[in-house]
């Protein structure tokens, strides 16, 4: 009898897992497993909430595979030594996963693969990485050359249905994982819910009961309330939904019920997502840089003041806390504090005060969304700040925003800024 191993990482679904489905397919029985490995998911880097949507994500997985006649195991620990003494207890040939790209992550697999047999399936993408109409090496260094480029013939794989059922070992039960409870605060744009079954209602709910996809383009840049954006990522983030899923459902929309600039533009968006995680792919750890993925000759010197800059860290913290001179700036950061969401319009203004008007390392920045964001992912994450902050993929250097004037822009009754004039304002 065939016994595998399957490592749940960002993939936390059964719909669309090719992993899953080749591992249920070529073993008699799987032994599925989700391991929280404390370098990325200590107290610093991941916050309550944040790891509350984590829990919510794996007992909804964890429903889904004992409808299968499965089970999932919750462990922690690092996934090298949790997943050999699994294959040692169970008898298991191989581990299965789902391919990652970024550099801590792939270290984890690099480990594993030097103990176990691993195989990885891609799946984590719109845009398999094989299908790309040229070598990782040439990936151009602008978006918009990339999307000129794939979209000229592309080429989207079907997105494949779930294990009808999962076998695992005689006798094998699941485990549970919770962290303590997170009141919410009623001025948040949604009462975000982790899980397969909460992203696929979110997408009912956005693209067939409301029907917002067809003015998405036209509200998308919105700060408040539930539909001025699709608000997926925080799902796509953790895997609940890929990016086929939703793609496939844009599809449909057309079809069925229009099809315009809006309809496209999630696509565009969905693109954006797989361009960062190609990025990863091709420059590594330079993501991570404080220089940023530019070539040496062309970076101008340090992006911001050392650690060990005092003023440095009294900005820092005021940003954080959302105490800074800037109102707008101040209830973006308050939002993130109070619900783990800010929207990519606020995204944008509260990362380029931090790097350009305060002068901060924009890495502490990253940090800082790392910690506290339900949608964090590191490629997306860390692109877009470096992007900001003038080493990433913008073709223009210094993109700085005048955030009172994106403020009179995009919140010119000062209605947003009204709501999170509070820092806290959480339900009992």
């Amino acid at each position: 009898m065939k016994t595998v191993i399957f490592w749940f990482r960002n993939d936390l679904r059964l719909v669309d897992n090719p992993a899953l489905l080749r591992a249920v397919r070529e073993a008699d029985e799987v032994v599925p497993v989700y391991i929280f490995d404390d370098r990325t998911w200590s107290e610093e880097r991941a916050s309550t909430r944040r790891r509350k949507f984590q829990a919510e994500s794996l007992a909804d997985l964890r429903s889904e595979l004992e409808r299968r006649g499965g089970a999932l195991l919750i462990q922690s620990g690092a996934p090298r030594e949790v997943l050999r003494a699994l294959a040692e207890e169970h008898g298991a040939e191989a581990v299965f996963a789902t391919k990652e790209h970024t550099t801590e992550e792939v270290e984890r697999e690099e480990e594993v693969a030097s103990d176990l047999v691993l195989h990885l399936e891609e799946a984590l993408t719109l845009l398999h990485p094989d299908d790309l109409p040229f070598a990782l090496e040439q990936l151009p260094d602008v978006f918009t050359r990339f999307r000129n480029k794939v979209e000229k013939d592309w080429v989207i794989c079907e997105t494949v249905g779930a294990p009808e059922a999962v076998v695992v070992p005689e006798g094998m039960t699941s485990t549970a994982w919770s962290v303590s409870d997170v009141p919410e605060d009623p001025r948040g744009v949604l009462p975000f819910k982790g899980g397969a079954a909460a992203a696929h209602a979110r997408l009912q709910h956005y693209f067939w009961e409301k029907r917002r996809l067809a003015v998405y383009k036209k509200t998308r840049n919105g700060m408040l309330g539930p539909d001025y954006s699709s608000k997926f990522s925080p799902w796509l983030a953790n895997g609940c939904i890929s990016p086929r899923e939703i793609y496939d459902e844009v599809m449909r929309f057309e079809v069925e019920v229009e099809r315009n600039e809006s309809t496209y533009w999630l696509v565009f968006e969905l693109l954006w997502r797989d361009y960062f995680r190609f990025v990863a792919m091709r420059h590594g750890a330079r993501l991570f840089w404080k220089s940023g993925i530019k070539p040496r000759s062309q970076w101008k010197g340090d992006v911001g003041p050392g650690a060990s800059d005092s003023r440095a860290k009294r900005a820092f913290e005021a940003w954080q806390s959302g105490c800074t001179k800037d109102a707008f700036v101040n209830a973006n950061m308050r939002e993130l504090e109070a619900t783990g969401f800010m929207s990519n319009r606020g995204r944008q203004n509260v990362a380029s005060y931090l790097v350009h008007d305060l002068g901060v390392d924009w890495r502490w920045g990253a940090a800082h969304f790392e910690q506290h964001l339900l949608d964090y992912d590191p490629a997306s994450n860390w692109g877009n700040w470096a992007y900001i902050a003038g080493v990433g993929n913008d073709p223009r250097p210094n993109r700085k925003f005048n955030t009172m004037s994106q403020a009179e822009r995009y919140d010119p009754e000062g209605k947003y800024v009204a709501v999170w004039s509070q820092p806290t304002l959480l339900s009992s």
